[in-house]
This record gives C-alpha cells, structure tokens and sequence, in this order.
C-alpha cells in the first residue's frame, strides 16, 4: 500500500498544481493581473526550491506512474526555471493590456506542469496525461491574444496538427500495449530489447506500427522535419514569452523523456529506429538551416533555426552513451536559456497593446530592418541580443559553443563520423544568418529605420530587467566556467546510463 512519505519526492510537481488550483481561486476572488503574475513567480520559485529540499537520495518509483531520480530532478528543475523566466517576461509583454491577463498565468502553470509529468514520467499514461495538459494549455496560450489575426491563426494551426499528432501517439501507445501487454517504459523497453535481431522485429507487424506512429506523434512535439511545418507560423503568431516557452519547455521535457527510453533498450546503430532518426537530424539540420538563410522575420529565422539545434541534438542522442547523455542534457539547458534571452529581447521591445484603447492588435516588433542601428537606440537591449545570437551561433565564451563542443564530443566518441562533419557544416551555415542579425542591430548610415511605435513605448519593467539579467548572466557563466553544471549534469545522467 502506498503511503504518503512516498509522496514527497513528487513535492516540486504536486507543488505546480497546487498554484494552479491557488491562482484560479484567487482570480474568482478578485481580478487582479499584478497579484496573479506575482503569485506565479513566488509559487514557481518555491517549487524551485522545492527540489533541494525533498531530493531522494535514490532513484525512487512513486507509483508505476514517476519515477524520481536525479535525471528526473535535473530536467524538472530546468523546466520550473524556464516557467518562471517566462512568467518574468510575461509580465513585461503584457504591462500595457488591460483585460484578461490573469487566465494566461494559469494557463501557463498548467503547461509548466505538463512538462514536469513528461519529464518524471515511467508510465505511458502519464506521458499522455502529460502532454496533453501542456498541449490544451499551450492552444490558449498561443492564441491568447484574441484580437490579433495572426494569433489565432497561429492557434487553430496547433490546435488542428497536435490534436492529429495526439491521435498518432495514442494509437501508437495502443497497439504496443495490445502486443507487449504493459504500458510501463522499463518493462516495454525491456520486451522490445528482448525481442532480438532488427529482422525479428520486422515480423511484428503491431510493434513497428506503434513504434511508427509514436515516432510521428514525438516528431511533432520536438518540430524536426518532416514534422516541422506548423513551427514557423506558431512562433511568429503566438506571443513573445509563449514562443519563448514553445521552443524551449515543450522540446525539452519531450527530449528528456526519449533519453531515458532509448537509454533503456538496445538502441543500436544500424537498426531502423536508429537509421530512421539519423535521417530526421540530417534533414533537420540542412532544410532548418537553409530555409533560414533568407528570413526577415527575426521570430521565423528563430523557428528554423530551432529546427537546426534539434537536428544537432539528435546528433548525440543516436551517439547513446552517457556522454551523450551529458551532451543532449547540457545542450538543453544551454539552448534554453540562450533561447529566453533573444525572445526575451523581442518581448522588451514589443507591445501587444497600446495606451489608445485597442487592446491586443499590434503584432511584436520582428521585421529584422526594425533591428537596424538598435545599438544606439537600445545599447543595452542590442547587447543582450548579440551575446544570444552568439551563443546559438557556437561562438566561444558562450553557453552555445560549450553545448555544441559536448555534442561534436558525443558523437566523435561514437565514431559518427558522417553526422559529425555535417553538424559541423551546418554549424558554419547558421553562423552566417545570425551574423546578419548582429550587422543590423550595429549598422550606422541612412538605412536605419525610424524607431516603430511598439519599440518607441516600451519600457523595461523590474521583472523583464530580472530575467534578461538572469538568461545574460547564465549564458556567459555556461560558456566561460561550465564545469560545475557539466559535472551536475555527469552525476544526473548516472542515474539512467
């Protein structure tokens, strides 16, 4: 029977749905944006801390649904620290709206919650479970602006593909169990490892079904090719700190979830599943970054390239091992934080409202000639922009070129040689399109545009100052010491290799 001490573990989550539940009581009592954005941030926070105080000493198994390991707690805590960092941002994106700010808060607890379930999950219940409550979370978020065309444009696009891919991975999940006969992720990645050569699987017809249309459901959720066709539309659609939330939270509790399934069976190279995702990191890395090269919507060059960095994870991810462990995990984290940085930036320079009354109708500054000369206008503002543009360029002294080294590493250490040198290439490719951006943001002659209405009314508040002084800090602390988060990182990816 199972007790409540055995509970605990689970603290960090249970805490992320208990604000929720505090948040919806607090709005029927009184609508209040500043007191709902602040209860957020605070409860965040204290799940945050959370971790540290309840951390098993042990991988625990907390009914068949979590396991609780310091793999587990690694990505949990990444995953809070991004909610938090978008609750920060948020409050700096939606200052100047004056109705209906308190819903996007809960909205956005319950996707944070989403991901840590996904993240702590050892039961495909509770992966579905999971990624339902952040996929119905993120619809409202995305198109949360509903006045804005764009917006909801953007959301029925979600609405309509995830809800298909959803199909896909419930179907999938439904036929391995009709032929395995369990749902839990240790016992099935056992089964499938059992099951022998890659030509006995080829004969259970049921298995390589499920397995295919899980492939499709997952594809979708991580936006690799050729499930990747909704990104761009979504990220320049959706608001700032959603898009922001989007690339980073969602990819990462997904990818932290595949990790430790493949770190269970016998992922070896050669076999099919492995061939099969050596092509999607391929075609990823090559369509993600060419199709940026000629973006002028910084928002879009920022989907493709996110498409790109998921390609090169996938790199260490078929490398397997704990160095790819360490590798994929670290490059998370990196990405992230370099990721909240540059839509941070966009958040700070656009409005969704104005003061004349019209709500939620202007779009976010994301035409790249808005950038021009940004330098003088916003030095500070341009400044963060280049480190993060950098960093997901690989440039040395930031968090990028630290998580690229790991990822090169992995796969080097796996003698993947092939997909090393066109990780390689495709690194040298995304290195030109963000330098474009940077050239913008320092040009100085009469091209320069005149500073637009969004960028012209904006004003960066405490809580928008707080992040992007965090995400900075973080990215160049991530290039120039990363030692300490890659031994972290070593000692949490132990728990499952």
């Amino acid at each position: 029977m199972t007790s409540i001490a055995e509970f605990v573990p689970l603290l960090p989550i249970v805490a992320t749905g208990l604000l929720s539940l505090v948040l919806m009581v607090a709005v029927a009592i009184r609508r209040n944006a500043a007191t709902t954005a602040t209860l957020t941030v605070l409860g965040l926070a204290a799940a945050f801390v959370l971790i540290f105080l309840t951390a098993p000493d042990t991988s625990t198994q907390v009914t068949p649904l979590f396991i609780v390991d310091s793999y587990a707690l690694f990505y949990v805590g990444m995953l809070l620290l991004i909610g938090l960092l978008v609750a920060l941002l948020s409050v700096q994106y939606f200052q100047g709206l004056r109705h209906h700010r308190d819903e996007y808060y809960m909205l956005l607890v319950l996707a944070t919650l989403g991901t840590t379930v996904i993240a702590s999950a050892s039961h495909f219940m509770s992966v579905f479970l999971g990624l339902e409550l952040l996929s119905v979370s993120v619809y409202g978020m995305i198109a949360y602006l509903r006045r804005r065309a764009i917006s909801i444009e953007a959301g029925v696009k979600y609405l309509i593909l995830a809800a298909v891919s959803s199909a896909f991975l419930l179907f999938g999940m439904a036929l391995i169990y009709a032929r395995l006969g369990t749902m839990e992720l240790a016992r099935m990645a056992e089964l499938l490892s059992s099951a022998g050569t890659p030509t006995a699987l080829a004969g259970n017809v049921l298995v390589l079904a499920g397995l295919g249309m899980m492939v499709v459901g997952f594809g979708f959720k991580l936006a690799i090719v050729p499930f990747h066709m909704w990104t761009p539309d979504v990220y320049q659609g959706a608001p700032a700190p959603v898009t922001a939330f989007v690339a980073t939270a969602s990819k990462g509790a997904v990818m932290a979830l595949l990790l430790r399934f493949a770190s269970m069976m016998n992922f070896e190279q050669g076999g099919g599943l492995w061939l099969l995702f050596s092509i999607f990191a391929v075609a990823s890395m090559f369509l993600g970054n060419l199709l940026a090269l000629h973006q002028q919507s910084l928002k879009r060059l920022l989907a493709y390239s996110s498409i790109a960095h998921l390609g090169y994870v996938l790199v260490a991810f078929l490398a397997g091992g704990p160095a790819a462990g360490e590798a994929v995990s670290f490059y998370l984290l990196a990405y992230a934080v370099t990721s909240l940085g540059a839509f941070g930036v966009i958040t700070a320079l656009s409005r969704p409202a104005d003061r004349s009354g019209d709500d939620d109708i202007s779009s976010d500054l994301d035409d790249i000639e808005h950038y021009r000369g940004l330098s003088r206008r916003r030095p500070w503002l341009a400044g963060i922009l280049t480190v993060m543009l950098f960093s997901l360029a690989g440039i040395p002294l930031t968090a990028g070129f630290v998580g690229k080294f790991l990822l090169l590493s992995a796969g080097a250490g796996a003698a993947l040689w092939t997909l090393v040198l066109l990780l390689a290439v495709n690194s040298a490719l995304g290195i030109y399109y963000y330098l474009r951006v940077v050239v913008a943001i320092y040009l100085r002659d009469e091209t320069e545009v005149k500073v637009v209405p969004h960028e012209r009314v904006s004003r960066i508040t405490t809580a928008g100052g707080l992040a992007l002084g965090l995400v900075t800090v973080l990215v160049i602390i991530l290039g120039v010491f990363p030692h300490p988060v890659m031994r972290l990182v070593r000692l949490c990816c132990e728990s499952i290799f």
